[in-house]
């Protein structure tokens, strides 16, 4: 799969293929825009691409985005400080639609799986500085 999308899409550094294997995540390029492609391996991604929907940016091109909620969930999980800034303004555009004790259910099942327990309360504290 990671050799098919390299045939398609340049990638972002030197080691694409090492990278994506490691981290799972596939660092691309095409016509200038950064790509993150995710290689679904956890029952969460499973469950993210099911909650994956659909838009059509302009005639006859459609892309297949995750929910608010998986994307809130995913950049938690990363926990970078720009993935942090990004989910402030998730919960600022979102406000009440975006259903929290779902993020927090997925984030308990990777707090599980990663055998740490700091992804509820990192959400949980961007939750509070945000009206």
């Amino acid at each position: 799969m990671v050799d098919l999308v390299l045939s398609t899409f340049t990638a972002r550094t030197p080691d694409a293929r090492a990278f994506a294997i490691r981290h799972r995540t596939l660092l691309a390029r095409d016509a200038g825009i950064a790509i993150d492609i995710s290689l679904a391996a956890l029952p969460f991604e499973e469950r993210m691409m099911q909650r994956a929907s659909t838009a059509e940016y302009a005639p006859g091109v459609s892309l297949r985005t995750a929910s608010a909620e998986d994307l809130v969930t995913m950049k938690v999980f990363a926990g970078r400080a720009r993935d942090l800034d990004d989910v402030r303004g998730i919960l600022v555009r979102q406000g009440d639609r975006l259903d929290r004790a779902l993020v927090r259910r997925e984030l308990a099942e990777l707090e599980a799986l990663a055998e740490r327990a700091e992804f509820i309360e990192r959400f949980d504290a961007i939750c509070a500085t945000v009206r």
